[in-house]
């Protein structure tokens, strides 16, 4: 239970962020958890009362609202940061050029339009590309290689970017998170 996630909403419902469950039982003991979601709930314990000899406990949902300022609100928008391994993700391991599927040490992060001529390296200017593609790209544009792009970059919201964070996704919290991805999205999108 040592990497159990629990997926903490703002009050209104919007996604926002993954805590640990020892974040989420400061948020119980402190009264801050507005109202749950989810099928999941887990029972950790704590010491045992001096007064009562009773031992402490609190049972936490795998999903919580946090009362206070609509944080996640104003960051849901937010573009989350770039790395290779949510970009391969957001791309299925796919590369752009060959259609190819690869793991993680044979893909490479492909500027569409080069660094060096004026590109930038963000989700809209990146696709994910097998060694082999990269290197027969080299600094030039797709169509300057004689390359095709097979699918078209997209910034994932931030639904997809806590989907493309967390390796082990309960099922209820898949649900939730899948109602908030967007409709071109390219994830998979199975429980776990």
């Amino acid at each position: 239970m040592n990497n159990l996630l629990i997926l903490t909403l703002d009050s209104h419902g919007v996604p926002h962020r993954w805590v640990s469950w020892q974040q989420a039982c400061f948020y119980y003991a402190k009264n801050l958890v507005a109202w749950t979601l989810g099928e999941r709930t887990f029972t950790f314990h704590g010491g045992i009362s001096r007064f009562t000899g009773e031992r402490s406990s609190i049972t936490a949902h795998s999903i919580i609202a946090i009362k206070g300022k609509a944080h996640a609100a104003r960051g849901f928008q937010h573009v989350p940061p770039l790395n290779n391994r949510e970009l391969f993700r957001r791309d299925r391991h796919m590369c752009g050029y060959c259609g190819g599927e690869f793991g993680f040490f044979r893909l490479t992060r492909d500027h569409i339009t080069p660094l060096s001529r004026g590109g930038s390296d963000t989700w809209m200017n990146v696709v994910t590309a097998c060694r082999h593609c990269n290197g027969q790209k080299r600094n030039r544009l797709p169509q300057e290689s004689g390359m095709e792009l097979l699918y078209a970059p997209y910034v994932p919201n931030k639904a997809e970017f806590l989907i493309l964070t967390n390796r082990r996704i309960f099922a209820d919290q898949m649900e939730f998170l899948k109602q908030h991805v967007a409709a071109h999205s390219r994830l998979v999108l199975s429980p776990g």
